[in-house]
């Protein structure tokens, strides 16, 4: 399962990533996976000073979404990264690396993240698609839109046929590591927020009960 978010990043926190982005290096994207043979497209040099103000904007946007934050649970989330995609660059399909290396200790990711900063005017193709069993599901997000999904998740970025695709990308190790748990907690805190006014006191009561006690058995 999935979830496309809108408005993750304000107008003016877009404007300021892609000031950063013309301005920072990009280098090769398998760079840092120099093992995934999929992979074709240009990531930020993460040794600038403006690389880590962009990865700060876009961090601080992604924590305090409430929306993502009740469907991913999260513990721990890896710096975003910008990375870049010109014509005739893509990525294969692929599901990604189950822990993501980092200075204080490997990050496990439960959840990837895509975080769009082109606007989708001015590029041709580029589309995120999802694999989910036999269907594919294409994605080509708004500026400041975020769609996050289990890691295990076949998914690939189809080849860019024109312009140029900019995005953030970043992984998140969340408090519940199992996928079916984590998106059946969020169905029910889903259900309580939409439904939890319309029952009787006791029953909303035993309602939240469950979830509280789901939440603490799962998280670890």
């Amino acid at each position: 399962m999935f979830l496309l978010v809108k408005n993750v990043l304000t107008l003016p926190e877009i404007e300021q990533i892609r000031h950063i982005a013309k301005s920072v290096r990009f280098v090769e994207g398998r760079a840092s996976n120099p093992h995934n043979l999929a992979k074709d497209n240009l990531q930020m040099d993460v040794t600038q000073p403006d690389a880590m103000r962009a990865s700060n904007i876009a961090g601080a946007a992604i924590a305090r979404n409430e929306e993502i934050r009740n469907f991913v649970f999260p513990k721990r989330i890896a710096s975003p990264l910008l990375a870049r995609y010109e014509p005739g660059m893509k990525y294969g399909t692929h599901a990604d690396a189950p822990f993501i290396p980092l200075p204080n200790a490997p990050l496990r990711s439960d959840v990837s993240g895509t975080l769009w900063i082109a606007d989708p005017s001015t590029y041709d193709g580029g589309e995120l698609t999802i694999h989910l069993g036999s269907e594919k599901v294409s994605i080509k997000g708004e500026p400041g839109s975020m769609v996050v999904y289990p890691s295990t998740t076949l998914h690939e970025v189809v080849p860019v046929n024109r312009g140029q695709r900019l995005v953030l990308i970043t992984f998140i190790e969340s408090v519940i590591s199992d996928q079916i748990e984590r998106e059946l907690l969020w169905q029910l805190n889903e259900i309580h927020a939409l439904e939890g006014l319309k029952m009787e006191w006791e029953n909303r009561t035993r309602l939240q009960y469950v979830i509280s006690s789901l939440h603490r058995r799962w998280a670890s």
